[in-house]
Formats: C-alpha cells, structure tokens, sequence
C-alpha cells in the first residue's frame, strides 16, 4: 500500500513512464501522479500534498524552474524535496537551480539507478521509514543495468565518416556533427537526415552504442554556439553497409519533446541543414 506521493512532471511522456516505472519497482510505497507542465503540476500540488517532486526544467506554460520558485515561496512546500531532471548539465544552469532551492540535479539521460540514488539522498529518513512501515526491502541496484556516470558534456571531435554512405553535408558543405548522450556514455557522430519528430545519425562502430527504446539526448550545435538539447529515445540501430564486418552503424532517434523552444529551434536547424 502506498504511503508516500511523488509528482513526475515532464511534457515528454516517455521520460515519465520511465520515472514512474523506476519508482514503482525501486519504492513500492510511492503512489506516484503525472503532469505534463509545471501549471498543471501547481494545480495538482494546490489539491494535493505531494512528499516528492521529480521534475523537468524546459516545458510549455510553466518551467520547472518557475515551479520550483513557485513552490518554495508555499509554507506547505518549502521542504519537500525537488529533484530537477533536465538535460541543461551547464553550470550556470545547475547553479540557477540550487540557488532557487533545488535538492538534487539528475542529468538527461539517466540509469534507473542514478535515479534511485537521488530518491534515496533526498528522501532519507522518509523513505526508509516508510518502506520499514510496509516491510519492504529497498530493491538492490543489481536489477538495473550496469551504467557510468551520466555524462553531460557537449558534442566532442567530429568523427571520420564513411567514404561510400556519408552523411549529409550541412549548409556550409560540412559535415554536421552532432553527440548521442545515453546512460553509458557519449556517441559521437554526424547527422544524416533531421526532421521535427526524429534524428538519424552515423556513427562509427567502434564506440559504445545504446540498446533499443534506450533513454537518449541529442546534442546539435545551433548558430552563435548554443547547443540544442533534443530528448528522446533510440528507435532503430541498422548497420550502412549489407555486411556483418561494416565500420558504420546508423542509429535513429525519436524525439519526444514538447516544448515550442525547444520545436522552434529545431525548425531553425532543419531549414539550414537542408539548404
């Protein structure tokens, strides 16, 4: 029976039936509620006390950040653990949060394991007294994939690219190098095709790939330096070349995120990649 409430809050809904699923199967005692942005979420905390919030940072209507200074100014608020779950890993970002009174910053893309890690930090006394009230046990991190820190870097080296499948030059002739961010590592790589609900890329075989419907965030460089940050999940790994020995593997990703900035800058992207 569930004695605590969490509040996921993440206009893409992929990213909270993955939360939602690792708090059920980590924390059965959590009764675990969903909103799709932060104004639907301050109606819901309005009704209801929540004992955890998981939240996302970039959302239409209201941002995370705007939630979280919202409910730290709210006397039945002003303790509860706020866990902002974002791909923005810079530190001026990071900094913006823990001074607006954030208890833990978890990086897109996460582990299940990196994430129960968090709960239990910021839950602490809570969580183990409420999982003893229920005699349950703490599921061990040996149910969740082996994985290392989450990596939060932005795009690196532009990988070499195959002489008889390339990929698409960008405006300016060149190849548009982009990085995969999964819970294992980085991918490095160069875009193939680009459009408003999916990324394909090429990449060299010899990297770290992750698995299908893996967690994903696609770093693409944009004008004046500022890096897009494009949530997603990996819905299709397929080898360049019809030979088991190819050095290319194309990784399709699909994007899930909702936000008009976020939508509004691919757009942008788009346009000058296909020029």
């Amino acid at each position: 029976m569930a004695v605590l409430r969490a509040l996921v809050v993440d206009d893409a809904s992929f990213v909270r039936d993955l939360v939602r699923r690792t708090l059920r199967q980590s924390f059965p005692v959590f009764e675990v509620t969903e909103a799709p942005n932060g104004r639907r979420a301050q109606s819901l905390m309005s009704r209801t006390r929540f004992d955890l919030i998981l939240c996302d940072w970039e959302m239409p209507e209201m941002s995370g950040l705007e939630l979280l200074q919202w409910m730290r100014g709210e006397d039945n608020y002003r303790q509860v653990p706020f866990i902002m779950i974002t791909s923005r890993g810079d530190k001026s970002h990071v900094v913006e949060a823990v001074r607006e009174g954030v208890s833990e910053y978890l990086g897109k893309p996460f582990s299940p394991e990196g994430l129960t890690k968090k709960v239990i930090k910021v839950m602490g006394r809570t969580l183990r007294d409420a999982m003893a009230s229920r005699g349950v046990a703490p599921t061990g991190p040996e149910v969740f994939r082996d994985s290392a820190s989450i990596l939060t870097q932005k795009p690196v080296a532009e990988p070499a690219a195959p002489a008889s499948s390339g990929p698409r030059a960008g405006r300016s002739g060149k190849l548009v190098v982009a990085a995969i961010r999964f819970a294992d590592g980085v991918l490095k790589c160069v875009i193939k095709d680009v459009s408003l609900t999916e990324v394909r890329v090429i990449a060299k075989r010899d990297q770290s790939f992750p698995g299908i419907l893996d967690q994903a965030v696609v770093d693409m460089e944009l004008e004046e330096g500022r890096v897009a940050r494009l949530n997603g999940y990996v819905h299709q790994l397929q080898a360049v070349d019809k030979r088991q020995d190819t050095d290319f593997v194309s990784v399709t990703v699909r994007l899930v995120d909702d936000d008009p900035a976020k939508l509004a800058d691919l757009s942008h992207f788009i346009a000058g990649f296909r020029r």
